[in-house]
């Protein structure tokens, strides 16, 4: 895999967990945390939100004003799930690769920490 960088976010939308590989490139940041940002605010992975902005693209883009541009709606965006309640409890974001690959790292990463993850929902 190419350089990664990984944003979590709680439930709120806020910042609790970063790290970013050597040679990850200065904007993975950005990308990273709005692809979690975005799979948080709307309930549904950043690869489902990609999905309806081939369809909708008028939508995805007054989303992506009404959140400041923060939304980034490309695969690796992750929702974190508590197993035993299945509340939404967080989102991981993933930047660097493939996004494919971006959300292989971030449900890899959910599961090792015990919670459920929720790719490609939507």
């Amino acid at each position: 895999l190419s350089p990664l960088t990984v944003g979590v976010l709680d439930a709120g939308g806020h910042l609790i967990a970063f790290q970013r590989q050597d040679n990850s490139s200065i904007l993975r940041f950005e990308i990273a945390t709005g692809k979690a940002y975005a799979a948080l605010g709307m309930g549904r992975s950043s690869r489902a939100l990609a999905a309806v902005a081939a369809k909708r693209p008028a939508f995805i883009n007054s989303l992506m004003a009404a959140s400041g541009g923060r939304v980034v709606p490309v695969p690796g965006g992750v929702l974190a799930i508590d197993p035993d309640t299945g509340d939404i409890i967080g989102a991981v974001g993933i930047s660097g690769d493939r996004g494919e690959n971006d959300e292989a790292c971030a449900v890899a990463g959910l599961e090792a920490a015990g919670l459920k993850a929720e790719p490609g929902v939507g």
